[in-house]
């Protein structure tokens, strides 16, 4: 794992921001998408690297747990993207609970690595659109699991490796129109 301590720096860099910008509480969720395919320049899908998930999530744990934030990582699309997360968030969160354990090439290096990293892991369905803040590396698509509203931020890292960063904070609807008046 050596040769990817900078994945894991980059990685722990980019949710610090993410969390300090989106103003994460203790309790809260971050969803995390990532490609390791796409991280060594691959097309999503073509490379799975359990080296490379295990790099990602080391700098994802160091950033949630020192803000006291549930990790969620997202599994590919033979998952049905379902995510791994720690059981105390499932109960906290009411989250559907399924029977899989995630491999490299059935739920991808990232949920893989998360479900052996993380203290009491388990698998959900979904989220229910519960997240609060979300990091998707390689365009995995995370979206579905964002509370409405997502709002884009903008990160200072671009790119973990070959893979394009994208991040996104949320907020409570606004609604009331033209004479609602807001903090």
């Amino acid at each position: 794992m050596a040769e990817w301590q900078d994945v894991t720096a980059t990685v722990q860099a980019a949710a610090e921001e993410l969390l300090n910008v989106a103003g994460l509480q203790p309790g809260q969720i971050l969803v995390v998408g990532c490609s390791t395919s796409e991280i060594t320049g691959r097309s999503i899908g073509t490379a799975s690297s359990l080296e490379i998930g295990q790099a990602v999530v080391a700098g994802l744990l160091a950033a949630t747990n020192r803000a006291q934030v549930y990790l969620a990582a997202q599994c590919c699309e033979h998952l049905n993207r379902a995510l791994v997360i720690e059981a105390g968030a499932a109960r906290l969160y009411n989250l559907p609970v399924v029977t899989v354990v995630p491999a490299p090439k059935a739920g991808g290096s990232l949920a893989t690595a998360a479900y052996a990293s993380l203290h009491r892991p388990v698998v959900v369905a979904s989220l229910l659109a519960q997240a609060h803040a979300g990091l998707d590396i390689g365009s995995t698509l995370i979206g579905m699991h964002l509370r409405p509203v997502a709002v884009p931020v903008r990160l200072a890292i671009k790119t973990i490796g070959a893979a394009p960063v994208t991040a996104a904070r949320t907020r409570p609807p606004l609604i009331g129109g033209q004479r609602a008046v807001y903090k």
